[in-house]
């Protein structure tokens, strides 16, 4: 077992300043080239707490925003154009960027496309719910319509 310190937002492992216990292959391939997470050294303990402490600030500072937010997330149409063959099939797939891009153009505000989720890859035209993280107590979920460009 590899004992880490995240960097970055994991879904289903942590928050940035988490020490983790995570499988060595995991660590190795995955967290460490992704600069995800990095090992945990005695030297990183202060690093540790500053990380924790500015966290801390933006979440009580978010937590109202988050939700407003969330509001206003639900209340947009947020419309996606892909390139799309016969019978609305994609060339390709409608990445979290796209989805960010859009969000953005539709007058909502801004969201990271880290923070998207997307539960099957979207490889049609349609409308598809994503879930996007404004903040670890709020989700969001938006209604994406996929039409051929």
């Amino acid at each position: 077992m590899a004992k880490l310190i995240l960097t970055h937002e994991v879904t289903g492992l942590g928050e940035p300043g988490d020490v983790i216990d995570v499988k060595d292959g995991y660590a190795r391939n995955y967290l460490i080239p992704r600069n995800l997470a990095t090992p945990w050294t005695k030297g990183y303990e202060s690093q540790v707490a500053a990380i924790r402490k500015a966290r801390k600030a933006r979440e009580i500072a978010t937590l109202d925003e988050a939700k407003a937010t969330a509001e206003a997330l639900a209340a947009k149409a947020v419309v996606v154009k892909a390139k799309a063959g016969e019978a609305g099939r994609l060339f390709g797939a409608v990445t979290t960027a796209d989805i960010a891009a859009a969000v953005t153009e539709a007058g909502a505000p801004s969201v990271d496309k880290r923070k998207i989720e997307i539960a099957q890859p979207i490889k049609s035209t349609g409308e598809f719910t994503v879930s996007v993280r404004l903040h670890p107590e709020v989700s969001a979920k938006v209604t994406v319509k996929v039409v051929a460009a």
